[in-house]
């Protein structure tokens, strides 16, 4: 069944949480289906740090103090960035097909398509991030985190203003080639930025100052303090980033919802 079927067959539009959850679902499961046929990518953001972790990770211990724990958090940051481009895609590709309008007039409030869209690729990401972070503790040498719940916490927490950057550009852009590389280009200065790859306090006095600006920058300090187990020095990253991802998802929810990102302006 597709998902426009789906959505049609859908109860009406109400503040139930139930019909609302049934709409989300039945996004949800058409683009999980999207994302099971053609996984090369997710499958990429997993293999490419993991490799660049094992041949980084002479250089970063001998370089830095806690080098195991730079390059596997750091790296863990820097791909996931990527994923911004899979949330993109999600919601361009139904602009770039025409049939997002279809899915506006559908019984699924803009919300409740956004979610939808994007959950598969939260999934996507959760588990990406928990496999380099099992294999940083496996192969790398990071310490073993003594609360895995904050670890979980800042992934979910990075996840989601991650995906609602995503979702935001692609009420935006206007091609897939223009979301490629706001993708990249962001993805690589966020990272860089932020102290990713290279340690802040070894990186220029400008690039200091300005890494405050960078999500990257929070997110790093939020993943290296969860694996120390610090929660004290994990809620300032955490507010800034769930700040950032609601205020992100709730321009992209309205700009959808009134019809900007139409796919008539593909």
């Amino acid at each position: 069944m597709s998902v426009d079927t789906a959505l049609i067959d859908a109860p009406p539009r109400t503040g139930g949480a139930f019909d609302a959850l049934y709409r989300i679902a039945a996004v949800a499961r058409h683009n999980t289906i999207i994302r099971l046929r053609d996984p090369g990518q997710a499958i990429s953001y997993i293999v490419m740090p993991m490799v660049l972790m094992l041949v980084l990770k002479p250089l970063y211990v001998r370089a830095v103090d806690g080098g195991a724990t730079q390059v596997s958090t750091g790296l863990m940051v820097m791909f996931s960035v990527f994923a911004i481009s899979l949330a993109g895609n999600a919601i361009l590709s139904e602009r770039t097909w025409r049939t997002w309008d279809r899915l506006r007039v559908s019984k699924a409030a803009s919300a409740e398509l956004l979610l939808g869209k994007i959950l598969p690729i939260f999934v996507i990401m959760v588990v990406q991030q928990s496999v380099l972070l099992i294999y940083g503790v496996l192969v790398i040498g990071l310490p073993v985190p003594g609360a895995p719940h904050y670890v979980l916490l800042a992934i979910v927490i990075w996840a989601f203003a991650l995906l609602s950057l995503g979702a935001l550009l692609a009420a935006i852009v206007r091609s897939h080639g223009e979301l490629s590389v706001i993708c990249d280009v962001g993805a690589l200065t966020i990272s860089s930025l932020g102290g990713a790859l290279v340690p802040l306090s070894i990186m220029p006095e400008w690039a200091q100052t300005t890494a405050y600006v960078s999500p990257g920058y929070w997110a790093l300090t939020l993943m290296q303090a969860a694996v120390r187990g610090d929660l004290a020095g994990m809620l300032p990253s955490a507010g800034v980033l769930l700040v950032l991802g609601l205020l992100a998802g709730a321009f992209a929810a309205r700009r959808l919802a009134r019809g900007w990102g139409r796919g008539g302006l593909i």
